[in-house]
């Protein structure tokens, strides 16, 4: 199953919702917690609605719409989101009610936003899409899964044009009940330097990523979608890589084609080794790249990545903010993601030039 790349649309800690502009100006954080530059919203939603929306549901309204727009189509033939914590913001507010307000007189507002597949809903409402509505929620494979059903509904001939996304958004309340497990960094850091880090933890991060996915071959496309594979909790490193050689062989590939690497390093001292032994070996012969300095880390991340990939497969650049290693191999025909969240979910992308 392949796709086009046909439009992006994102919000992200970068100045992204600009789909012309490709990391021209990196934004750079003193931090352990990186949250989104918002657009204006008042571009994309009635300002009495946008009031009432939760902030994820915003910048996802937002996001798609961007997505749309880029794609030149105002009518997706089905929407697939993928996210692992939902409307973190709006179940907060509604269970901080529920305690206030002693289990009485609760409006149900924050409840019907706190479901996960609100931002699907909101989009399609939006639209007036009465098409194929999907939500995956399956914490690191969430986008994947989402990614997956994409595939499969063009493959079937079920559309032509398709709209994926990937969200999660963090709040001060998630951050701190996460922090008690470990997840971040216990000091700010630096987020440049956050590949030469060698203590535990990382930075958290949100954002909301859309793109249209077509069978249509156009010269607006941006990449081709060749393949998404999941690993789960993966053995030994052999198994990784017995994964990724099985899925470019199936593509008539092998390590050495691969022009970029983009690596999910986080610079977590416990997780990271995976990604460098892949980079010192495996992918010696590529460049490698990595992002999760630029937006953080959240379940849903390899959205940023598939940006970021569409966009080195566009543009044919490299922007120095995200290189670790340049082997200087052009034109970019192969770009692959590498990407895992808290050690157990292992994704794998493989994009190609149109």
């Amino acid at each position: 199953m392949e796709a086009y790349i046909r439009s992006i649309g994102i919000v992200s800690p970068q100045k992204t919702f600009d789909t012309h502009d490709f990391l021209s100006e990196v934004t750079e954080y003193n931090t352990n917690s990186l949250r989104c530059i918002e657009p204006s919203y008042k571009d994309f939603l009635n300002p009495g609605l946008a009031r009432r929306m939760g902030r994820i549901i915003k910048m996802s309204v937002a996001a798609s719409s961007i997505c749309l727009k880029d794609a030149g189509i105002e009518m997706p033939d089905a929407i697939m989101t993928g996210t692992a914590l939902g409307s973190i913001e709006d179940t907060e507010k509604f269970l901080l009610s529920v305690i206030d307000n002693e289990e009485q007189y609760l409006t149900p507002t924050s409840f019907m936003q706190s479901t996960h597949n609100t931002v699907s809903a909101q989009i399609a409402l939006q639209l007036k899409c009465q098409n194929y509505n999907f939500t995956y929620v399956h914490k690191g494979f969430s986008f994947e899964n989402a990614l997956l059903d994409g595939l499969m509904t063009l493959a079937e001939g079920n559309g032509n044009n398709v709209l994926i996304g990937g969200h999660d958004e963090m709040t001060d309340r998630h951050f701190k009940i996460t922090d008690r497990v470990n997840y971040w960094k216990k000091d700010n850091i630096q987020t440049m330097d956050l590949v030469k880090s060698v203590t535990p933890g990382t930075v958290s991060g949100e954002g909301a990523a859309f793109f249209v996915l077509s069978n249509e071959k156009d010269e607006r496309n941006y990449a081709k979608l060749r393949s998404v594979k999941m690993i789960y909790k993966p053995e030994s490193q052999k198994e990784i890589e017995d994964n990724i050689t099985e899925m470019l062989s199936e593509k008539g590939l092998t390590a050495d084609d691969i022009d970029v690497v983009i690596y999910g390093i986080n610079g977590d001292s416990r997780f990271d080794k995976v990604y460098y032994d892949l980079k010192d070996n495996y992918f010696k012969n590529s460049t490698s790249a990595y992002f999760k300095h630029l937006c953080g880390e959240y379940q849903t991340s390899g959205s940023f990545a598939m940006w970021i990939a569409s966009m080195i497969l566009k543009k044919q650049e490299i922007p120095e903010a995200i290189l670790i290693e340049n082997k200087d191999r052009k034109p970019v025909k192969n770009v692959l993601i590498y990407n895992s969240f808290m050690k157990a979910d292992h994704s794998v992308y493989l994009l190609s030039q149109c």
